[in-house]
């Protein structure tokens, strides 16, 4: 009975020693990506591949709207837009800020107390990349704790110019549309060079919910949030160009 009872911890010990060594391998694989990416633009990200497959499932010959453009091509309006709406500390942090992932919790924990659907996010825009970039948009523990590990990766590899820069790029402006330059075109039919501070808070201001708004463009809420996006621009520190 002992040797079978000390067989059996061996099996244990076994298979948890492999399940952490997959994990710190799984981590690893990810690290190096980061890497990579820290100097070759990705062609999509995890979020793009998943939405073209839900496009496709109804639409065959369904495309994203999508074209890389360098961080000097993107107007510093849109910059300092995006930072004030989705991080305006974006230059300071680590790429987590427990702060607002606490108070957000608390936010959405009274709004469906009290039978409400709007949400808050807490995320950074360091998370929110890697999120697009890397994972599912499937809501889990597993997947948020992933998240938070792959911020700091991204923040110990990148500048904050190249982590904003390939943001712009991937982040969703729209059903299909992906990219700073994909949605200055969808919706201004221009050049992201050549956004307005006007057009590039209406743009930010899509950003929470980018698929409806591309249908909803002139609901109240986008022209109030958008005028509070651009009264804040002018406080938007951008992150130093080495």
């Amino acid at each position: 009975m002992a040797a079978r009872k000390s067989g059996g911890r061996k099996i244990l010990r076994v298979a948890l020693l492999v399940g952490v060594g997959a994990l710190l391998l799984y981590q690893l694989g990810l690290f190096i990506m980061i890497v990579w990416f820290n100097f070759k633009n990705p062609g999509n990200s995890a979020f793009m591949r998943t939405t073209l497959t839900e496009l496709k499932a109804t639409n065959p010959a369904a495309t994203l709207e999508h074209k890389w453009v360098p961080y000097k091509d993107i107007n510093i309006s849109l910059k300092r837009a995006v930072i004030a709406s989705e991080d305006a500390n974006f230059t300071n942090h680590d790429g987590v800020e427990w702060d607002a992932i606490k108070n957000a919790w608390k936010y959405n924990q009274l709004q469906a107390e009290e039978g409400k659907t709007r949400r808050r996010g807490g995320s950074t825009i360091t998370q929110q990349l890697a999120k697009n970039l890397f994972l599912s948009s499937s809501r889990s523990y597993l997947r948020k704790g992933q998240e938070l590990v792959l911020a700091y990766m991204i923040e110990f590899v990148m500048s904050k110019e190249r982590i904003l820069e390939l943001y712009l790029n991937l982040a969703q402006w729209g059903r299909q549309v992906f990219g700073a330059q994909a949605a200055a075109q969808h919706y201004f039919h221009i050049d992201a060079r050549a956004l307005n501070r006007y057009q590039s808070a209406r743009l930010a201001a899509m950003l929470p919910n980018p698929a409806y708004y591309d249908s909803h463009r002139d609901t109240a809420y986008l022209r109030s949030r958008a005028a509070t996006i651009e009264h804040r621009m002018r406080r938007v520190d951008l992150p130093e160009v080495p």
